[in-house]
């Protein structure tokens, strides 16, 4: 099963703060001025915020499944995902911890509850 734009939007319009823009032909869900999710032109890629620190173990752990950004956005929190790849459990999570990274602790927890640590 392909995860779709329409699905993320239904669950990204549910978030705290989340616009919607159509940049370049390529539909982007952000904070403010921060992209938290992104799909490619084809919608056969989904990009999203994810720590840098943890990306690399990411891809490694399921490489047909995640892979890196293009070197020019090595620089950001960010990997990919093959939207084909992906199941819906796997993409809420997703799409919910990249929304998490970028809005304040305070949002988040009104959203989804305190975390640990």
């Amino acid at each position: 099963m392909v995860i779709t734009v329409e699905q993320v939007r239904a669950l990204a319009m549910t978030l705290p703060r989340t616009s919607e823009h159509l940049i370049r032909d390529r539909v982007k869900f952000r904070v403010g001025a921060i992209v938290y999710v992104a799909f490619s032109q084809d919608e056969t890629v989904m990009g999203f915020a994810f720590p840098k620190e943890e990306r690399a173990a990411l891809v490694e752990s399921e490489p047909a499944k995640f892979h890196l950004p293009g070197e020019s956005d090595m620089r950001f929190n960010w990997v990919h995902a093959w939207t084909a790849a992906l199941d819906e459990p796997e993409m809420r999570e997703l799409v919910i911890e990249a929304w998490r990274m970028v809005v304040p602790k305070k949002v988040a927890a009104a959203r989804l509850g305190p975390q640990d640590g």
